[in-house]
């Protein structure tokens, strides 16, 4: 892109470039800087909404404070583009989210202005927490800022530390951006008391505040006064914040810079933890994002000028719409079925479900915790939960599965979308643990489909257990195999043999089957669609062992007690010594990158898997007895 269609952005290299400029270029600024970022996204693909929604504030911010110095902290972290433009990264834009490039996050090994990483919801208190009282305990001034939105607000971490801050004696603001945007609309108590708030006369007066009260810069007790008044008769989020030991200032305009300025300004002398409310809009500045801000909320590579388009050509369908589709058939099937969503409900494929059963359909929030537990309550009244969750962040609720669902052997089906490698979203969201983290806990299940088919037909099976059962399957599509239209399952724990072969038989679970297949040809190996991570087909593996020389295990998923080392332990304890190679991902965390490519280097593709093998175990064709 080119620096001249923004002549003042070009010359902002670092913070202490913007807080140079007087406070009348702020809004050229703001304006360029927001247009620079819908023109990065549009040739990349990455968060827009939220981030054209965030482009005063992050101006107002750098400005007041003196960053890097001062920390900031952003909830989630997809609402940092601005803020990544404004620190010595704008000319890196064009790398967005690809292999070597920006992260879509706030990474710590990026830049000394992203001071904390971030990419799952509702850390940014407890973090800026931290840091504001470790300046505290040696001695420095500096001031710790966390930026969290209304639907990360939902989530119960957010609020243990606002129990902690509350009686602490530092140097912290708390940032509520609340522009009524998660992913999925935001849900709860909260969200429905922060609504009511702003349809009403109240903030009609409120978000003019810095125009009409802080012109004449009163102190800040004048303008909670005025603020009082203004709201007399109503209960106002003051009332639920200082009870936490807050000062709540708010809500103001986010897209204000008058209004913004002189109050963080003011915030900055005040001791104590800090609260201010303002109020941004998703997609604020480009009329499409602001009248579809979910479609607009990851979008791909996109035409501005024209807004998104529909493909000319029907993709394949996504294991996320194969679950969808399943969801809804076997709810109208079983009346006991009920759908959980921790606030992914697009994510997760559920828009349908929700419309047709609206009854038996609960978004809880950014709350895995509590839809792990909610589940378990569900099914001891004798329904049948299914709990729609990423895998990445089926790990937060790690406790509540084997308290409360896997020790009382509940019945909760866990539909692990993006199990495997993301893509552009990186480290922080890849599911490559739920293997290993699920097959040791008793009474879990682990199920790996192949493709799509046997994604619904291992779904059905799953249903059909009682007891906790995990289907994982990947982001995006498959080998492009068609779905059936009953809901027959297949039998549980068992595998197939895919293809017979000699010398070498390949393990393989989940969808890394196919490129097994393609690498199988080559070597004239047997291949196995082995299904279930737990429990093993043991018979099957038992009876693959004694007729080859060597076998290989394959997974899209952590290498290091994953469903390799369960075949290794099954062998061991059955004292049948085989060579066994494990192919998985590696011990490292894995960056942001085309998803294949970032396979390939992993060795996972087709001919990665035929080099692993030849160079374990060169060319073993010899068939081999062995007794079981």
């Amino acid at each position: 892109m080119s620096n001249t269609s923004y002549p003042l952005l070009q010359t902002i290299n670092a913070p202490a470039d913007l807080r140079a400029l007087p406070r009348a270029e702020l809004r050229t600024l703001a304006d360029e800087l927001r247009a620079y970022v819908l023109d990065s996204v549009s040739q990349t693909g990455g968060h827009l909404s939220s981030n054209l929604g965030t482009v005063e504030l992050t101006v107002a911010l750098h400005y007041v404070f003196n960053t890097p110095d001062d920390r900031l902290v952003w909830d989630v972290g997809h609402q940092t583009y601005p803020h990544k433009i404004l620190t010595g990264r704008r000319d890196r834009m064009a790398s967005l989210r690809q292999m070597g490039g920006l992260s879509g996050f706030p990474q710590r090994a990026e830049s000394e202005y992203d001071t904390f990483g971030t990419a799952h919801s509702s850390t940014s208190i407890s973090a800026a927490l931290g840091m504001a009282l470790a300046a505290r305990i040696q001695g420095k001034d500096n001031h710790s800022v966390a930026i969290i939105g209304d639907g990360a607000l939902t989530a119960g971490m957010a609020f243990e530390a606002l129990n902690n801050a509350g009686v602490e004696d530092c140097k912290l603001l708390v940032i509520l951006n609340d522009n009524d945007m998660s992913i999925s609309p935001p849900v709860g108590a909260l969200n429905r008391y922060l609504a009511q708030l702003m349809s009403g006369q109240f903030y009609a007066a409120a978000k003019n505040v810095g125009k009409t009260v802080l012109k004449g810069a009163p102190p800040l007790f004048e303008l909670a006064k005025r603020i009082e008044e203004q709201a007399k008769g109503m209960v106002v989020p003051a009332t639920l914040f200082e009870k936490f030991g807050f000062n709540y200032i708010g809500p103001i305009d986010g897209h204000d810079l008058d209004s913004l300025i002189p109050t963080l300004e003011n915030i900055k002398h005040l001791k104590g933890p800090q609260f201010l409310h303002v109020v941004t809009k998703k997609g604020q500045g480009y009329k499409l994002a602001e009248a579809d801000p979910v479609a607009y909320h990851g979008p791909g590579k996109f035409d501005p000028s024209i807004g998104l388009q529909k493909p000319a050509a029907a993709p394949k369908q996504t294991f996320t719409q194969v679950f969808g589709e399943w969801l809804c058939d076997m709810a109208a099937q079983d009346e006991r079925l009920v759908g959980i969503t921790p606030a992914m409900r697009e994510g997760s494929g559920m828009v349908e479900f929700e419309k047709r059963f609206p009854e038996r359909y609960f978004d809880v929030g950014i709350a895995e915790q509590h839809a792990v537990t909610f589940a378990g309550g569900l099914a001891t009244e004798g329904l049948k939960p299914v709990v729609a969750i990423y895998s990445t962040f089926l790990q937060r609720a790690y406790d509540q599965l084997i308290h409360d669902v896997a020790i009382q052997n509940l019945p909760v089906v866990f539909a692990l979308d993006r199990a495997g490698l993301v893509g552009a979203d990186g480290a922080t969201h890849a599911g490559a643990y739920d293997i290993p983290f699920l097959r040791c806990i008793p009474n879990m299940s682990v199920a790996c489909p192949a493709d799509e088919n046997e994604c619904r037909q291992l779904l059905s099976t799953a249903f059909a257990q009682n007891h906790p059962v995990a289907v994982r399957y990947p982001r995006g599509a498959g080998a492009g195999v068609a779905t059936q239209e009953s809901l027959e399952g297949l039998p549980f724990g068992k595998g197939e043999i895919r293809r017979q072969g000699r010398g070498i038989a390949i393990l393989a679970f989940g969808t890394l089957l196919y490129p097994a297949l393609a690498a199988a040809e080559a070597m004239d190996a047997t291949v196995v669609n082995m299904r279930w991570a737990k429990p093993l087909d043991v018979e099957l593996l038992l009876q693959v062992a004694a007729q080859h020389q060597a076998l290989v295990t394959l997974e899209e998923g952590a290498v290091m007690g994953g469903a390799g080392s369960a075949v290794t332990e099954a062998l061991h304890a059955a004292g049948v010594a085989v060579p066994v190679l494990q192919l998985g991902l590696r011990d490292e965390f894995i960056e942001h990158g085309d998803p294949a490519r970032l396979l390939s280097l992993q060795g996972l593709d087709a001919s990665g898997i035929q080099a692993s093998i030849q160079r374990r175990f060169g060319n073993l064709r010899t068939p081999v007895v062995r007794a079981a």
